[in-house]
């Protein structure tokens, strides 16, 4: 039942975000939400279930920390801005007679399921009330922070390069972008496989593995870096910085 309320508040989040957005005409506040959305199931599920051990606390406050920094970021870089091209691109190519029951659909509801089941470690372990604070939580921790440290500073060395009128048209090339070309993805997914091994930390709850193989998954082939790549596709500057620095997992860039 408490799983069933966790997820009933997580749609009711999701349609208010979706009733804000068709009346600002702006559904890029979707994105704004994705972050947010983590720190409401946590909220609410660690509420519910009045774990007493340090583990599932734990684990809720490093995902209220990741959602949280995300949606501060994105609602800085996005609000006030014209609708991203994405949506937009679907505002102008989509049956208009259909088009508020596709975007629910396809876009929040799509969104809603993702981040269910990506938080499921923070959730299950808030409703199932597990402890066991061990060397693999404390590995989980420390990888973590790792993941934080990656999302953290990428983003943030990108928002300072793009700030300088003098990059207009350039691609960051330094800091952790000379090590990886998506260096805040890799963090971003690096927190969640962090969070799973806190969540799996007692033994029980294997399953709970498909949380960080989804949202690796997802940014390695449905959204994030493979909208980016197809975006910067062909230009020169653009290939020879692939051709030297990996897509991913940062890495010593090539010389060859």
């Amino acid at each position: 039942m408490q799983y069933w309320l966790t997820a009933a508040i997580l749609l009711a989040f999701f349609v208010l975000t979706f009733i804000i957005a068709q009346l600002k005409k702006n559904n890029g506040i979707v994105d704004i939400a994705w972050g947010l959305g983590f720190v409401v199931t946590s909220v609410i599920s660690w509420l519910l279930g009045r774990p007493e051990g340090s583990v599932p606390l734990a684990m809720s406050l490093l995902v209220m920390i990741w959602g949280l920094r995300l949606t501060w970021f994105l609602a800085k870089r996005n609000l006030g801005k014209p609708e991203d091209f994405r949506y937009a691109d679907m505002r102008r190519k989509w049956n208009p007679g259909t088009f508020y029951l596709r975007m629910f659909v396809q876009i929040y509801l799509l969104q809603l399921l993702l981040n269910f089941i990506i938080n499921m470690p923070s959730i299950v372990r808030n409703l199932e009330d597990l402890d066991g604070w061990n060397w693999l939580a404390t590995a989980g921790l420390l990888i973590w922070l790792t993941g934080f440290v990656f999302e953290s500073v990428g983003d943030s060395q990108l928002r300072r390069f793009k700030a300088d009128p003098a990059n207009r048209g350039r691609l960051i090339t330094h800091g952790l972008w000379r090590y990886s070309r998506h260096p805040n993805y890799f963090g971003e997914a690096t927190q969640w496989w962090g969070i799973c091994l806190m969540g799996i930390s007692d033994g029980r709850f294997v399953w709970l593995l498909v949380s960080p193989v989804v949202i690796t998954l997802f940014l390695l082939f449905v959204s994030g870096v493979p909208m980016l790549e197809k975006k910067y596709a062909g230009r020169p500057d653009w290939e020879a910085y692939k051709a030297k620095t990996s897509k991913f997992i940062p890495l010593p860039p090539s010389h060859s």
